[in-house]
């Protein structure tokens, strides 16, 4: 038999091992670590009116495997080929903490995804204090989709973000 040959049973299950695998196989086009993970953040102040929702963009990128945050309009965009399961996750910290309420959420395509809130709503005076205010989520996603995060203070006045972190990466 040649070696190119298959035996008319097949292979046993237990035949093939690391010494029988061509490693020249894996290319960019099929490598086991091109999975999308991004992770970006902000340090320079965002404004958020009284009783409104603002999308928070990170612009100082750590990581951003398979190019898929964009730091111009706060975008995390599933890769072709990437459907799947994803873990996103975000945080801010907001000024001198004085709302009623405040909240974290994600949005994916521009809708809320409500599941995903996070909200915050005190009992006492927290003036002048500076919580994180965060969300995570799991998503299954398809390509081109895309989930960007989102804040909003309910405090009679504006109230001032003072850093944030946004990212997500593939599970499966």
């Amino acid at each position: 038999m040649s070696k190119t040959q298959i035996p008319t049973g097949g292979i046993a299950d237990d035949a093939i091992s690391e010494e029988h695998i061509d490693a020249t196989v894996i290319t960019g086009a099929t490598a086991l670590a091109a999975t999308p993970a991004f992770y970006a953040y902000k340090t320079a102040s965002t404004t958020f009116a009284d009783n409104t929702t603002t999308q928070l963009v990170p612009t100082s990128v750590v990581q951003n495997d398979g190019t898929c945050y964009d730091t111009s309009n706060g975008r995390f965009t599933i890769p072709a080929g990437q459907d799947g399961h994803y873990f996103v996750y975000g945080s801010f910290r907001i000024n001198n903490y004085d709302p009623n309420r405040c909240s974290a959420v994600f949005f994916v395509n521009g809708s809320e995804q409500n599941w995903s809130l996070h909200e915050h709503a005190p009992e006492g005076d927290l003036s002048s204090r500076r919580p994180v205010i965060h969300a995570t989520g799991m998503m299954n996603l398809s390509a081109t989709d895309y989930v960007d995060f989102r804040g909003h203070q309910a405090s009679g006045s504006s109230d001032t973000v003072l850093n944030a972190v946004f990212g997500g990466f593939k599970i499966r």
